[in-house]
């Protein structure tokens, strides 16, 4: 990795709400951060009604927030 592309990664990091940088976890903080993101995530896509989209078994689904999935 050049040295462009590591500021750049600091600099995505550095403009959200986190206070340490996933380039820099062990697996346990880092799996406890991606869990927390993504939980952040769909409540943010929900409070402007939005789905999350996302694969599952080689097929996009839609998950709504009132629960129910589109395309399974």
């Amino acid at each position: 990795m050049g040295h462009a592309q590591l500021e750049t990664d600091e600099l995505f990091v550095k403009k959200g709400t986190m206070t340490r940088n996933p380039f820099h976890m062990d697996r346990a903080e880092f799996a406890a951060w991606k869990a927390q993101a993504e939980v952040t995530l769909k409540e943010r896509l929900f409070a402007i009604g939005q789905p999350l989209v996302y694969e599952k078994d080689g097929k996009f689904v839609a998950e709504y927030p009132d629960g129910h999935i589109e395309g399974e």
